[in-house]
């Protein structure tokens, strides 16, 4: 059996995001470096195989267009987490909703968002190789 491949950085199937679908709004990122086809998710529920974890948060545009900002609310202390995009199993704009294939435990315990931190190559270097590692403990259902 061939190990699972994850790309934490691209999306599975950008038809998700087409021009299309209600409530895609395409915008220049804070830097003007490309498209954010991923603001029209702003405000969708976020949901883990086990269960809600938050919403796409307003502060999405602060980290790169490969990751979604969640706001997880009460659920961990109100924790803002990002998420690679590659963890999106399906979008689904009539219920507005996303949905990844990671546990709520699995998104809690990756590395924490720190909006003060300058060094976000690390971040992402360290967001990246936990969800890769996740991915190879734990291939998602397909």
């Amino acid at each position: 059996m061939q190990p699972y491949l994850f790309a934490p950085w691209v999306w599975r199937d950008p038809t998700w995001l087409s021009a299309g679908d209600a409530g895609f709004d395409r915008v220049r990122d804070s830097a003007g470096a490309g498209e954010r086809p991923d603001t029209g998710l702003i405000g969708y529920h976020v949901e883990a195989t086990d269960g809600g974890i938050g919403k796409v948060d307003e502060d999405n545009a602060e980290v790169p267009a490969d990751c979604l900002m969640v706001d997880t609310g009460p659920w961990i202390f109100g924790r803002k987490v990002v998420l690679p995009v590659g963890t999106v199993r399906r979008v689904d704009h009539e219920e507005r909703k996303v949905y990844v294939d990671r546990t709520k435990d699995q998104i809690k315990d990756a590395p924490e968002y720190d909006p003060d931190d300058t060094d976000r190559d690390a971040h992402r270097q360290r967001t990246g190789d936990y969800y890769t590692e996740s991915y190879r403990a734990v291939p998602p259902m397909l």
